[in-house]
């Protein structure tokens, strides 16, 4: 099991994501166009600034995938949203539907 304190600063950096989803894509728009209609660089500049001065956490690369079971960081399967341990175990209790071991 992570840490208590890492699961809630991941959840944490989620909430700031979404709460500043639409900012950054407005931001991100305006500075595209800025540069597609050759607008002068103190207008750049300035939209630059203004990403600089948002949180940090907001930005969705800082997300990383945790289990929803352990919070484990590594070995995470996306399609199932669990850690490899806690997937093979639920796997063969038969609690993923469609999953099975495999033979060949």
């Amino acid at each position: 099991m992570a840490k208590l304190g890492m699961i809630e600063r991941e959840k944490k950096r989620q909430k700031l994501v979404f709460k500043f989803q639409k900012v950054r894509a407005r931001l991100k728009k305006e500075l595209k166009e800025s540069i597609q209609n050759k607008e002068p660089r103190s207008h750049q500049f300035r939209l630059a600034g203004e990403f600089q001065k948002l949180p940090r956490n907001s930005a969705p690369t800082r997300l990383h995938n945790r289990c929803v079971v352990t919070g484990r960081p590594k070995g995470f399967f996306r399609d199932f949203g669990l850690s490899r341990h806690v997937l093979r175990e639920m796997a063969y209790e038969g609690l993923l539907p469609g999953v099975t071991k495999a033979s060949w």
